[in-house]
């Protein structure tokens, strides 16, 4: 399935049989004029000296046809010469000095070399194609996803229904409630992987949007695609007291000249995170109208160095956590945009000792009824509130003591106990 852009150039989209991006045969099915796979090409022959079609055609990760048009376009122009001959598109390519001449000039315009980008308006229809092929959540994989947490029946549905619709949740509960936990949780109840591009072209401009550190590769099927776009799992992307309004738009790098996705980009297709919000660096007002239009409209406007805005997907369950009162930071027309709201409470002490034997469990350790009133012991002399995180803060210490003296894995009530007084401090 194919379909056309404005320009009427033809974009590869997806295939509704093979579920994976439809490989250009032609140079004008990439999306990208002509004119710019040459000068990517030429770039790339630059820094190869052992340059081959094939060496080439994995490097802009194009069929080996288009790349060879290309190559021979650079060869006829005098950009390149061809150093050896192996047989139909099999040439051994090196620079000429009007090329090496023109490569200067394009460096100093942009400095990206790598795989050729798909169009923006090919990587706004992948995403619509995505997100409607998402598969269906199912109460069983979100019940997995959930499985070390103690969670009510009410919290594992909201959470279930959040994960269904793919919509916004507003999640708040005092410190160390399991807040960020439960949040990170959604995304391992998302089924199913996503294809990414490694980088897009609007108006000559390259915006690089595969990211290592958040996009990580998954098999890959062994027919034929557009490799340009890479199968990943579904990204997870937490944002915390670091973030500012800046970090939101495109980042343009003027030493290289050339576009890093902002953080919600690559958030696309799977969760992003508002961890501790109400703290970063901008006012709870600004950042909240900055997430109005993507929330109501599941698109994002991006502004270019030149002033141009450009409309991207916004296709991802965005999730703001905070432990301070909703009423200080936001206002009811807010909430009203967000898809769900669930707040976490204290754990009660049931509620704390289904934590504990369960992160026990997970640990291997026997789980006895003394340790928990060892600990509601303490909770009650030190007039201290539980938390849901501190169960499994108290395992770990009591493991770091037994390592350390080199005792058997075994969690007694006197070892807990030493590690409540090295974990909260001995009070006299």
């Amino acid at each position: 399935m194919h379909e056309l852009t404005p320009s009427g150039r033809q974009q590869a989209v997806f295939d509704d049989q093979t579920l994976a991006p439809i490989m250009p045969e032609l140079p004008e099915e990439t999306g990208l004029d002509f004119s710019f796979l040459a000068d990517l090409a030429l770039k790339a022959v630059s820094i190869d000296t052992n340059c081959t079609s094939e060496r080439m055609a994995e490097k802009l990760r194009l069929p080996m046809g288009i790349t060879e048009a290309v190559l021979q376009y650079l060869y006829r122009e005098k950009y390149i010469e061809i150093r050896e001959r192996s047989g139909v598109q099999r040439h051994r390519y090196a620079m000429l000095d009007r090329g090496w001449e023109k490569v200067q000039r394009l460096l100093d315009m942009c400095s990206y070399i790598g795989a050729a980008p798909i169009s923006l308006d090919a990587y706004s229809a992948g995403m619509r194609w995505i997100h409607r092929n998402t598969k269906k959540a199912n109460p069983a994989s979100v019940e997995r996803a959930y499985s070390e947490l103690v969670l009510s029946e009410r919290e594992l549905q909201t959470l279930g229904l959040t994960v269904d619709s793919r919509r916004s949740l507003f999640l708040t509960g005092p410190p160390g409630s399991g807040k960020t936990t439960a949040a990170k949780a959604l995304h391992d109840a998302l089924e199913g992987d996503i294809w990414v591009p490694y980088a897009i072209e609007v108006d000559n401009q390259i915006i690089r949007v595969f990211d290592p550190h958040v996009h990580h590769p998954a098999t890959a099927p062994e027919f034929r695609h557009d490799r340009r776009w890479v199968k990943t799992r579904r990204p997870l992307v937490v944002v915390g007291g670091e973030l500012t309004l800046e970090s939101m738009d495109l980042i343009f790098a003027g030493n290289i000249n050339f576009y890093e996705a902002p953080f919600q980009m690559k958030a696309n297709g799977g969760v992003l995170i508002m961890d501790d919000f109400g703290r970063q660096r901008v006012d709870p007002s600004d950042l909240l109208n900055r997430w109005i239009i993507p929330l109501e409209n599941h698109v994002d406007y991006l502004t270019l160095h030149t002033g141009k805005k450009i409309e991207v997907p916004f296709e991802q369950i965005l999730v703001f956590v905070t432990n301070l009162n909703p009423k200080d930071l936001v206002d009811e027309a807010f909430l009203r945009r967000m898809g769900y709201r669930l707040a976490f409470k204290t754990p009660s002490a049931e509620t704390y000792s289904q934590i504990l034997q369960k992160y026990m469990a997970s640990r291997g350790l026997s789980y006895r009824p003394e340790l928990l009133f060892v600990l509601l012991a303490r909770y009650e002399r030190d007039n201290r509130e539980m938390k849901a995180c501190e169960p499994r803060d108290l395992v770990e210490r009591s493991l770091d003591i037994c390592r350390y003296e080199n005792l058997p894995r075994e969690i007694t009530p006197e070892i807990l106990a030493r590690a409540w007084d090295n974990y909260f401090g001995v009070i006299n």
